[in-house]
């Protein structure tokens, strides 16, 4: 009887649990996306335990959503883009799951799925995805990678699909009424020119001199009666992993190279790229973009998910908006302010930490680089890799236990709205999908670090949450920042970054001075520097193709240089730049052209 009144009591819990998380106030959110991500089982010959998520296929389907995500034994729904709930498959569902999945609805009656680890492939389909169960069409479709199912207006289908360093992005007519039979022959539509478009070359910040770029991830959205095929380029494990697009009016082309590429580009701040996505309208018929970040910290291939506002503007050029793009933006379903920066800055970057205890001894090297690519990793476990900005460094205790604390010191007081917790999985040993993870603890503030406030209570928690952003219910003054343990469900605990988002009490920075941008020999490349800002905590480089049009951004900490590697050699361009700190952003400086 006591064992039953136990298990009535966990049950209560646990419904108290989700019910607190479901309906918690959320109007902001912050990349990476806080998904429950699969523990990854194609490294795990290696003993390399980490999660991923990766080259997300985000679709609507009778008023709601699913995000399917490469070999995550399932995937994910959500009727608002913000809270999403797994769901794992039946019958007819891929053993890994499926591998940069392709999805599309069809006519709101019938949801495909395509993506086989193998490059062969039946298209799965089903009325119910909530469900989880799938049927499969009678045919195989061969040699396929990175596919991309697409179905226009009047009911012909096509697939378009690549992911190589030699071959295009192709594409052929399906009939969709006789088992997606191929009908014509294969049409090659575009390649990487990486000697013309400077963002297209490989390795971390576009240096790799002798490794081609990847070009994958092909995702079809049509918009005005247009056709905009996106593309990813170079490579997945990279800061500069990035989104292009060519236009055509019709799904077989020709297609024509948008000057603004690339069109989704994250190279700076605390989590990198912005590649291998898909492009979704939400509830209110504005559009957001996925797609793919790099982490990359155990191995090349540990990624995350990331979401931006996009956007067609009045001359038809697709571009999402990457500004601050890993600080708090308001959520699909915030009427009104969709997307827009939330304008909350980060308090806690490069400032003191104490720390319960730490680990002895340093991180593993990541795997998968080559010499030449490898990114650097933690060089040791001490408290102040939780305010590097650095995804790839972490603090981790000597225990798991309910007697570990961290504690930064913002320096001066201000407004407190959000914070995130980063986890980083250390020698997790834990390998798919593992049942009743979650993660409790308490994020205190306080202004004399003696007397302390409850901001975030995840003392209740019965969800995973490894990336786990919060919004503070009522936004209090503090000058200290507390995160007590209470549980984690991995056996060491480790955190890339704890980020604290607020509104400082300060002067925020006057306009850049001396800001110059010189075109290089290679016309590839651009040299930026301007005059250092004290008062600056750091600079936002913003350019494009006219000065109404500066939609691409490189945010930098610490720094007044950039050697931009980005640019299409036969175009010109204008740069800007702001600074921002704890308190704010500068104003723009005025556009400078280069020819």
């Amino acid at each position: 009887m006591k064992y039953l009144f136990r298990y009535i009591l966990m049950g209560l819990f646990v419904m108290a649990s989700a019910l607190s998380m479901a309906q918690e106030k959320t109007t902001t959110y912050c990349n990476p996306l806080n998904l429950d991500y699969t523990y990854m089982i194609y490294n795990s010959a290696e003993n390399l335990s980490y999660r991923s998520g990766a080259d997300p296929a985000v679709v609507k389907f009778k008023g709601e959503y699913y995000l399917f995500v490469t070999r995550s034994m399932g995937y994910w729904h959500s009727a608002d883009l913000m809270h999403w709930d797994f769901i794992t498959p039946g019958r007819n569902w891929y053993p890994q799951g499926c591998n940069a999945p392709a999805v599309h609805n069809y006519k709101d009656s019938v949801l495909y799925v395509t993506g086989d680890p193998s490059g062969n492939m039946s298209i799965l389909f089903t009325d119910d995805p909530k469900a989880g169960n799938w049927n499969a069409t009678p045919a195989i479709l061969t040699d396929l990678q990175d596919p991309d199912l697409f179905i226009d207006d009047d009911g012909q289908a096509y697939m378009f699909w690549g992911s190589s360093y030699i071959f295009p992005i192709r594409g052929k007519k399906l009939n969709r009424n006789d088992r997606f039979l191929v009908e014509g022959k294969t049409v090659e539509l575009f390649n990487l020119d990486m000697a013309k478009h400077g963002w297209e070359r490989f390795g971390e910040n576009h240096t790799d001199t002798v490794q081609g770029g990847y070009i994958e991830g092909a995702w079809l959205t049509k918009h005005n009666g247009k056709y905009y095929m996106q593309y990813a380029a170079p490579g997945t494990e990279f800061n500069v992993y990035a989104d292009g697009v060519y236009v055509a009016d019709a799904p077989l082309g020709p297609y024509t190279y948008q000057p603004n590429n690339p069109i989704c580009y994250k190279p700076g701040g605390f989590m990198n790229g912005a590649g291998h996505g898909s492009t979704v309208v939400a509830p209110d018929s504005s559009f957001w973009h996925f797609a793919t970040m790099s982490l990359s910290a155990t191995v090349n291939w540990e990624r995350r998910i990331c979401m931006f506002p996009t956007f067609f503007d009045p001359d038809g050029l697709m571009y999402c908006d990457n500004r601050f793009g890993d600080y708090p933006h308001y959520a699909p379903t915030a009427s009104g302010k969709q997307g827009a920066f939330a304008g909350w800055m980060l308090l806690s970057y490069q400032k003191p930490v104490k720390a319960s205890s730490y680990a002895e001894g340093a991180a593993p090297v990541a795997q998968g680089f080559s010499e030449a690519n490898r990114p650097k990793t933690s060089a040791d476990f001490r408290p102040a890799n939780l305010t590097d900005e650095n995804c790839k460094t972490y603090w981790m205790a000597q225990t798991n236990g309910d007697k570990e604390w961290v504690e930064i010191d913002l320096l001066s007081p201000a407004k407190i709205y959000a914070v995130q917790v980063n986890y980083h999985d250390y020698q997790s040993n834990l390998y798919g999908r593992v049942a009743g993870m979650h993660h409790r603890y308490i994020i205190e503030g306080s202004l004399d670090g003696k007397a302390w406030i409850t901001l975030v209570d995840r003392s209740h928690n019965l969800q995973d949450v490894p990336n786990d952003y919060a919004e503070v219910d009522h936004p209090s003054r503090a000058r200290y920042i507390r995160y007590r343990n209470i549980e984690i469900p991995m056996p060491h605990l480790a955190i890339s970054d704890l980020r604290v988002f607020g509104i400082g009490e300060g002067k925020r920075p006057q306009p850049v001075k001396a800001f110059s941008a010189v075109r290089q020999s290679d016309r590839r490349d651009v040299k930026l520097t301007w005059a250092v800002d004290n008062r600056a905590q750091g600079y936002n480089i913003r350019w494009g193709i006219s000065p109404d049009k500066l939609y691409s951004s490189w945010l930098l900490y610490g720094t007044n240089e950039l050697l931009l590697k980005s640019l299409t050699t036969d175009q010109h361009y204008y740069f800007s730049i702001e600074a921002f700190n704890e308190n704010g952003v500068s104003t723009l400086t005025k556009p400078i052209r280069i020819e």
